[in-house]
This record gives structure tokens, C-alpha cells and sequence, in this order.
């Protein structure tokens, strides 16, 4: 019974995550599907074993017709495993942040044979991925003369200066690794793990992620502002 229990709440949580935009900060929003159907079949198979314990038996007496029975008893130590059940069901765990990005060397920028150009309209909104590969693989060519904005969490470099950083996910939440952005220009003092917007310009300036020594874009800032986090915290 006690695994039966736990089953029913442990899929009642991942239909609840998934019907809400909560699953986001554990997976990749494709795999929405298949995590709700998920759900949906430990629910299925929790009911039908609860039916099945709970039904009506019959016992067959002995020949000597002294009946004993033996009940089932399961250790009390067992429903201790609901807590953590209990736990994913009714509180949300933030998303990865600055803490995660720290411990973790910055993603390498993807290199391409050719960079489209950008779309247009000023600033034009880039992912951070996409910015840092365009300023080190194709040294900025497709960004001059182009403003762009960038959305991301602030976190801590090695220095000690902010960094802009989102988290980059193959597929759940344990596997994500930062992409992480320098920032010059205008000076930002908003604190760890607040979620900004920053308009600005590249720059030729490059540094190195102490951890892995991945190479690091930077950003010229002209403007900031702190906003929500967005409805999909990771890139």
C-alpha cells in the first residue's frame, strides 16, 4: 500500500508541474508530452494497485478448521519515503542560478561556417548562445553597427564582477551547464540571481572561464534593467 501511495502522489506532482509552467525548470519544454504521460501512468497504475489491495478476499480455513491469519504489515518506516513526495508536490524549487553557474565552466560557443544576419530592428533581441558565438567565431562581423538585448540572471565572475549567465539544458535540469557573458560599459549592481534585460553593443573584449577555460564574449552595456524570470528560465 505504502508504495501504491506514494506512486499516486509522485505522478500526481509530475501532472500537476507539467499542467503548470513549473516542469519547465526541471526539463526542456518538448519533453512536456511525454512527462505528463508519464504522470498520467504512474496515477493509472497507483489506483489500480490500491483497488487491488483493498478488494474483498477470501480466506480458506485450514482442514482442522482453525483459521489463522496472517496479515500483511508493512514498516511504519516506509511512509517516511512520502516526505520527499510530499515535498516535490507542494513546493516549486527555484530555477539553477548563479550558484549552479559558478560551480560549472561556461558552455563553448558554437562555431559555423556562416552567420546569417540578423533580424531587423534595433536592439534586436539575441539569445546568449547565439551572441557569444557570433563575437568570438565570427569576431563580431555580423554584430556591428547592431544594438542588441540580452536577457539573462546576474551572476559573479572570478574578479568578483557581475556576469550575465542563463542556463543551458540537453535535456533536464541536471545536465545544464551556464553560458555566461562579461559585461563592460555601463555598470550594473543589480545582485546575484536577479534576472535583467541589458541593451548594448559588442565588443572585441574577451576573457577566459576560470573553471574549464572556455572563452568568454563580452558585452558593451548602455542600458539595464531587472525583469522576471522569464516563463522559460533556460536556453
Amino acid at each position: 500500500m505504502t508504495q501504491a501511495v506514494i506512486m499516486l502522489l509522485f505522478g500526481g506532482a509530475i501532472v500537476k508541474a507539467t499542467l503548470t509552467d513549473v516542469y519547465l525548470r526541471y526539463v526542456k519544454e518538448g519533453l512536456r508530452p511525454f512527462l505528463l504521460l508519464a504522470g498520467i501512468l504512474l496515477v493509472a497504475a497507483a489506483v489500480m494497485t490500491i483497488w487491488y489491495d483493498l478488494r474483498p478476499t477470501r480466506h480458506a480455513e485450514p482442514e482442522d478448521g482453525h483459521g489463522h491469519g496472517h496479515g500483511h504489515h508493512e514498516p511504519r518506516v516506509g511512509w517516511l519515503l512520502l516526505l520527499p513526495v510530499l515535498g516535490l508536490l507542494l513546493i516549486s524549487p527555484p530555477a539553477l542560478g548563479s550558484y549552479a553557474a559558478n560551480q560549472s565552466g561556461s558552455v563553448g560557443p558554437a562555431a559555423a561556417s556562416d552567420y546569417p544576419p540578423l533580424p531587423d530592428g534595433d536592439p534586436v533581441e539575441v539569445s546568449l548562445l547565439d551572441y557569444a558565438s557570433r563575437a568570438v567565431f565570427d569576431s563580431g562581423r555580423s554584430l556591428a553597427g547592431r544594438t542588441v538585448r540580452l536577457t539573462g540572471f546576474i551572476t559573479a565572475g572570478a574578479d568578483g564582477r557581475p556576469m550575465l549567465a542563463r542556463m543551458v539544458l540537453t535535456c533536464c535540469a541536471a545536465d545544464g551547464r551556464p553560458i555566461k557573458i562579461g559585461l563592460a560599459g555601463a555598470p550594473i549592481d543589480a545582485p546575484a540571481d536577479a534576472w535583467v534585460e541589458l541593451v548594448g553593443v559588442y565588443t572585441s573584449q574577451v576573457g577566459t572561464d576560470p573553471v574549464n577555460r572556455a572563452p568568454i564574449a563580452y558585452l558593451d552595456v548602455r542600458s539595464w534593467q531587472e525583469v522576471d524570470q522569464p516563463k522559460q528560465p533556460y536556453a
